[in-house]
């Protein structure tokens, strides 16, 4: 389908895209009412709550250019302010995320621009996670956090793990009243594929490749996030010179998957005598880290389950 044919205006959703010139390939995520589910679950400080948006919007571009069936993850451990970031995406298209920080310490940090990665999250590495279940082997690949950018991480990824050639972009931004309704993500990615013939069909590639990367990089915050402005409409604005072909779109929402079944089988786990020490006042109480969702387990529930 031509770009300049899609009238869908929907949020939530990753496009993937070509570049019919060069046939360089692509994808582009526009995150709204989702980010408004996963965030209003917490109090998120402002500089948390926008990292955590852009890793949701990356988790679900990196997604999209995988074939699993099952979970993606991505996940960001350090020892600054913001100690885990984690976000993931079933190939359903079902996400969830959350963050871990030291609120003192996120408070300190000074006011004005969004502070930089090691500001924010210190020392540490990006961790990437294909889980397909427990018959088959989990991929994992970690590097250490390298650049001031979630978008810099992302890129050094790729050169250490992946060695793909790839460009990220990636941005956030806050509802204009604060709260958490009205909250905006955009990220667009562009993969180069390997090059095959003589040295004159490479020459013609590079330059396909770094036209690409000019007319990507005059993308600014403000459109990629723009609410008024569609997926196809940008993506025409950026590359319609070179023409643009947009494919059947991968739909996301914002779905927890913890169930009451799913902390049991945790909690059957343990012996008796560490379900008692977890008691507050005569109850086991649980509580999902991604949804705030809270679990209840009685006396009678707790003998049920219990080890001896």
């Amino acid at each position: 389908m031509d770009v300049n044919q899609a009238s869908s205006v929907a949020d939530d959703r990753v496009l993937p895209f070509q570049i019919e010139a060069s046939a360089l390939r692509g994808r582009i995520v526009r995150l709204g009412a989702l980010l408004d589910e996963v965030l209003r679950h917490h109090a998120y400080p402002k500089p948390v709550a926008e990292r955590l948006a852009e890793m949701l919007a990356l988790a679900a571009l990196l997604s999209g250019a995988l074939k699993f069936e099952g979970v993606f993850t991505l996940q960001i451990k350090g020892d600054g302010p913001v100690k885990l970031m984690v976000a993931d995406v079933t190939s359903a298209g079902h996400m969830r995320g959350y963050a871990q920080f030291d609120s003192a310490a996120v408070a300190s940090l000074a006011p004005g621009p969004a502070p930089s990665v090691p500001r924010l999250f210190g020392a540490g590495y990006l961790a990437l996670t294909v889980d397909q279940g427990a018959h088959t082997e989990r991929y994992q690949g970690i590097v250490e956090l390298t650049g001031a950018t979630l978008a810099e991480c992302v890129h050094g990824y790729f050169r250490q793990s992946e060695q793909l050639e790839a460009a990220v972009m990636v941005a956030a931004r806050a509802p204009a009243g604060g709260g958490n309704q009205g909250w905006r993500a955009g990220a667009l990615m562009l993969q180069r594929l390997p090059t095959e013939g003589t040295e004159m069909v490479r020459d013609d590639a590079d330059e396909a490749w770094r036209r690409a990367l000019i007319l990507m990089s005059s993308c600014s915050p403000a459109e990629l996030t723009a609410a008024e402005l569609p997926s196809e409409d940008l993506l025409y604005r950026l590359f319609h010179e070179d023409g643009v072909r947009v494919f059947r779109d991968h739909g996301l929402e914002a779905r927890c998957r913890c169930s009451r079944d799913r902390v049991v089988r945790v909690l059957e786990a343990l012996p008796r005598q560490d379900l008692d020490e977890m008691k507050v006042e005569g109850e086991v109480v649980v509580t999902c880290e991604f949804c705030s969702r809270v679990y209840r387990f009685g006396d009678a529930d707790i003998a049920a389950l219990a080890k001896p």
